[in-house]
């Protein structure tokens, strides 16, 4: 009886085997069909290939892990700052660049802070939420100001220009380069303090130079008084240049500079420069088109603003052909014109009170609106890879717009720019909270500046109120 009950069990045993590996190859049958040839006349052993199956995912997956790691060595070896949050602003992993300038050294990966609490940047902040709303990249420049709880090393702490580079990750992460601007802004200012110092340095032996050659011209008969003329243009060029320079460097140095501000006519402003530039005119037998609304005023520093269009007429002058037109559009760009046309006026001889009640319409006609001002020549214009730079200081584009390039019986050969122009000019009107930008116009093929320029003032005034 035992050793009938002993088989018994054993029957019952084997055959609970047989049927758990009958299912087991059912079941590994189904899961590994996708992975079949698709024929179903070829049947491999199922657990070789599932082991075979299983070493190719391993090795998928060390060949991730080395290509991550790879990745991260690279971050960790490029000059940017890198750093990625998840879709709750907590900072997943950042570079060594990163960690220096945010002073992130103690932060550990794995640890689960939000940046804010690490970082207290809310431009950082902001620049992050706003690429997740948007899913596009984004950029922004600001200045850093970092925390230290270090007493010893918060003299050494220094605010930092920063940039920050950022695109939308997947699963609503998001990953930031950033770019420590402080040395190229130190190294340029640096340099502008050099020049000014040679600026400053240079006036004073010019000037005596000058006054030499002054004294020359009056005692030195032609024709060797044309060789003292020359030299007399060339130094009031270097004159010009150093002059120019140090305008631009405390410019730039103090971009909110001193304005003095005075209600001017828009279009007595561009009459009253272009017959100052008059004699250049009449040699090339240029003319002007003026197009704009009647009285319209803008309160501007005026001599700031008359060396602006004084350096754009002059410049369309050099490089227009002769007998061809250079245009200036002036347009209201979301105007709010304001009637005024009421009748008032002062009495004879009572300019006093005249010109007070003008100062009261003006500020009654005060609206926000954008004056444009497009000047238009009929020159060569600018080459494609010069226009980004135009407004660079000593930037000198293509041969065609440098004077160099002109015949030699040129009038306009002795007049030589310095580079300097349009960089004081777009200085000028950033001051002013405008905006300039340089183009080529479709019709004419010459240059095309257009001029933004915010407080505009358009009414109907009379020219005795001038």
């Amino acid at each position: 009886m035992l050793l009938l009950g002993f088989f018994l069990g054993l029957t019952v045993g084997i055959g609970l085997w047989i049927w758990q590996q009958v299912q087991l190859r059912r079941y590994l049958k189904r899961v590994l069909q996708p992975l079949s040839s698709g024929s179903e006349n070829v049947m491999l052993p199922l657990i070789p290939r599932l082991q075979r199956e299983i070493s190719i995912v391993q090795q998928q997956r060390q060949d991730l892990q080395q290509s991550l790691q790879t990745y991260q060595d690279l971050l960790n070896f490029a000059p940017l700052g890198y750093l990625q949050v998840d879709e709750e602003n907590q900072l997943l992993w950042c570079n060594q660049q990163a960690r220096e300038i945010l002073y992130l050294q103690k932060w550990q990966a794995g640890q689960v802070r939000l940046l804010l609490e690490l970082v207290r940047s809310y431009e950082l902040d902001h620049l992050i939420e706003q690429t997740r709303d948007w899913q596009n990249p984004q950029t922004n420049e600001w200045v850093f100001h970092p925390s230290c709880n270090d007493a010893v090393q918060m003299p050494t702490v220094k605010s930092l220009l920063l940039r920050g580079s950022s695109l939308p990750l997947p699963n609503g992460q998001v990953g930031v380069f950033l770019e420590n601007r402080q040395p190229l802004l130190d190294m340029n200012q640096q340099r502008d303090r050099s020049f000014s110092d040679l600026a400053h340095e240079l006036r004073t032996p010019l000037t005596s130079i000058r006054l030499v050659v002054e004294t020359l011209q009056n005692r030195l008969d032609s024709p060797l008084n044309r060789w003292v003329d020359r030299l007399m243009q060339e130094v009031d060029r270097l004159i010009n240049l150093v002059q120019s320079w140090l305008e631009l460097t405390q410019m730039e140095a103090n971009p909110t500079m001193q304005l003095h501000p005075e209600v001017l006519d828009v279009r007595s402003l561009i009459t009253s420069v272009w017959e100052t530039l008059e004699p250049l005119t009449q040699k090339r037998h240029l003319s002007l088109d003026y197009s704009g609304p009647e009285n319209l005023w803008i309160e501007v520093d005026p001599a700031r603003i008359y060396q602006v269009f004084l350096n754009l007429l002059d410049n369309s002058i050099k490089y227009s052909p002769p007998h061809t037109t250079i245009q200036v559009h002036a347009k209201i760009l979301s105007a709010q014109n304001t009637d005024s046309s009421d009748g008032l006026r002062p009495a004879g001889g009572d300019r006093d009170r005249g010109a007070s009640r003008r100062e009261a319409l003006l500020q009654a006609d005060r609206t926000d609106t954008v004056l444009e001002i497009n000047l238009i020549d009929s020159g060569v214009g600018f080459s494609e890879a010069d226009l980004p730079h135009i407004f660079e200081r000593f930037y000198r584009g293509d041969k065609a717009r440098t004077h160099s390039s002109l015949p030699e019986n040129n009038s306009m050969r002795t007049i030589v720019g310095n580079g300097l122009g349009l960089a004081i000019v777009r200085q000028i009107i950033v001051a002013h909270g405008g905006s300039i930008k340089a183009m080529n116009d479709p019709e004419t093929g010459g240059a095309w500046m257009q001029i933004q320029l915010r407080e505009v003032m358009a009414n109907s005034l009379s020219q005795d109120y001038s």
